[in-house]
């Protein structure tokens, strides 16, 4: 068995991964599939004829026609506001994590925390949205509470995750040495967090609200159990038109989403560079 690994790492370490056979064909073919489909919806965004399969010519007719829709409006708003507030608590909740699992030293049940933290990560969104649907709705009956808000929690407990992962790998990276220098100039814990840790902390700070936001933004499984009625956001509105047939204008608004998503993850790549 040892001299066959021994075969196979010399085999495959003598070559770059690029040069095996196929390799290239298989990653266009996968990039292709990939991107074709949003490369598709982006063009006929910009089609003045209303058919998506038929090109005509260039327009930003729909672009203004989503603009001036008032459900659209009403949708992005309310996807906005949920986001914003969920990505808020979501950051500071994630920043207390990433601090309790990487400056309290060694404890008991230290990696089963940080395994529950990264825990919905794993579990299928749809078994997540039911989960919350059903513990939500016995909360609704027990204090007669209702509205947005309950959405938000729901955003904000999913959304804990993805801003954990960038805010703890940019605190496993920090050196311990300036906040060891602040504690013996007798700075007090507190001041040693605003003045040292957060500024060296900040860039993963904001890489881990930019992510939450770009979930949360798009998030529609469990918006749509979870949301009541007059709770419509963004994607939930995509969802119901589609449900009607595919239209410019669902295309011209799925194409805003897809530019604020990208420019977001851009931002959060550039923030993880800056951080190294």
């Amino acid at each position: 068995m040892a001299k066959i690994s021994s075969f196979f790492s010399r085999s495959t370490g003598s070559r770059e991964l690029r040069k095996q056979p196929l390799f290239t064909g298989m990653s266009w073919l996968v990039l292709f599939l990939l991107y074709a489909p949003i490369a598709v919806l982006i063009v006929f965004s910009f089609n003045d004829n209303r058919s998506v399969v038929r090109w005509t010519e260039f327009s930003l007719r729909w672009y203004f026609a989503a603009l001036e829709n008032d459900d659209i409006r009403d949708a992005a708003l309310a996807s906005i506001q949920v986001a914003f507030t969920a990505t808020f608590f979501a950051t500071i909740i994630a920043t207390m994590a990433a601090l309790a699992t990487t400056r309290s030293g060694q404890y008991w049940g230290k990696s089963a925390a940080i395994a529950l933290i990264n825990q919905p990560l794993m579990i299928p969104e749809i078994v997540t949205a039911i989960a919350t649907l059903s513990f939500f709705s016995i909360l609704r009956q027990i204090t007669g509470v209702t509205g947005i808000g309950w959405l938000i929690l729901a955003h904000t407990v999913f959304c804990v995750p993805f801003a954990y992962m960038p805010i703890r790998a940019r605190l496993t990276d920090m050196s311990v040495t300036y906040e060891a220098a602040a504690a013996d100039l007798y700075a007090s814990p507190l001041q040693t967090f605003r003045h040292v840790t957060l500024p060296l902390l900040m860039p993963g700070v904001v890489a881990g609200a930019m992510l939450a936001f770009v979930v949360s933004l798009d998030d529609v499984i469990i918006t749509l159990l979870v949301a009541g009625p007059g709770e419509t956001t963004l994607p939930i509105y995509i969802l119901g038109q589609i449900r009607r047939g595919v239209t410019p204008e669902v295309n011209a608004v799925s194409t805003i989403l897809i530019g604020v998503t990208v420019i977001m993850v851009t931002l959060t790549f550039i923030l993880q560079r800056k951080r190294k």
